[in-house]
């Protein structure tokens, strides 16, 4: 896929919750806690790798259609 601003900077957000959540897990804050947290701040880098997917995708294969 091509380079896109979305996608770089959602995956370094992604790395921030994942140093965040293991800093906290260290201090013994609440694990269902960290867990949501966990799910809710990678699910974005998720969302955004789907989309671009399924962009990237139609866009070849309306190129091929033609």
């Amino acid at each position: 896929m091509a380079d896109s601003i979305l996608r770089d900077k959602s995956k370094a957000f992604a790395k921030e919750i994942v140093f965040l959540c293991r800093r906290l897990r260290e201090s013994r804050i609440e694990g269902v806690l960290i867990n949501q947290l966990l799910k809710s701040g990678t699910s974005v880098g998720v969302n955004v790798h789907d989309a671009l997917y399924v962009l990237f995708n139609n866009h070849i294969f309306t190129e091929n259609s033609e």
